[in-house]
């Protein structure tokens, strides 16, 4: 009996090439990120089918802010009615919608938005939707040192006691399975400040598609791409093989 192929606990994905997308066929940037919820509602149903347990979208970067404003603006109103379009359904699919990053930055009524979200989806559980919203990976690590070393300070941690555990407790994600696979769309090759603890022993899934054309697919295709690899975590073939006989 042929066995099923692995499936990766936790996907993240880099969801690049809107800009470019749009670009091709002559449209604002702002064209290109509309088109790219069709993708993010392609690879949730896709998340959801497969059997994947935890999904984490970089929707925008610390970095993001650099952008022409007119752009950032349009991303921001793309926030509002996404939300309020996509958390009915979401809910009704069992998805737990979470957003991660400093999310301080947003203006008061769309971070009420995203907190009225994440209450309502709070005890789904078929698939966890993590939003990267005015995230980094740098960030996300310094977040979790100062709060390690506030413990310190109050007499709750020792020093001495800080290890990889200890600090990866307090990251984002820390709750969710160990990050499996890192896909980033759009053609370029690298991580992009996006989850640079959580991705340490992730297999990495580079395609030129760009975010608006991801489908379910390509999604299929990622995930067994990934079921073709051999992780090892530091230790030889021969005792990969003599654990999994």
């Amino acid at each position: 009996m042929t066995s099923r192929p692995a499936i990766p606990r936790h996907i993240a994905i880099v969801m690049d090439g809107n800009g470019r997308w749009a670009k091709a066929r002559h449209r604002p940037r702002s064209f290109g990120h509309n088109a790219g919820r069709k993708a993010v509602r392609e690879v949730v149903e896709g998340c959801l089918r497969e059997g994947v347990e935890a999904l984490t979208l970089f929707a925008f970067s610390s970095e993001n802010w650099r952008r022409p404003e007119e752009e950032v603006g349009a991303l921001m109103t793309l926030f509002v009615r996404a939300l309020d379009k996509e958390t009915d359904e979401l809910h009704a699919q069992g998805v737990r919608l979470r957003f991660v990053g400093d999310l301080a930055a947003f203006d008061q009524p769309l971070r009420e938005r995203m907190q009225a979200a994440m209450t309502r989806t709070t005890g789904n559980r078929k698939l966890h939707l993590n939003i990267a919203v005015n995230y980094g990976g740098r960030w996300d690590i310094v977040q979790a040192a100062r709060d390690a070393a506030a413990a310190v300070g109050r007499g709750e941690l020792r020093a001495e006691a800080i290890d990889e555990a200890v600090l990866g407790s307090r990251m984002c994600l820390a709750e969710l399975p160990p990050l499996d696979l890192f896909i980033r769309t759009g053609g370029e090759c690298r991580l992009s400040n996006f989850l640079l603890w959580q991705a340490a022993y992730a297999e990495l899934h580079f395609t030129d598609t760009l975010w608006p054309d991801f489908d379910q697919a390509s999604l299929h295709r990622a995930i067994e791409d990934y079921g073709r690899r051999e992780r090892r975590y530091g230790r030889t073939g021969d005792q990969v093989a003599t654990d999994k006989g």
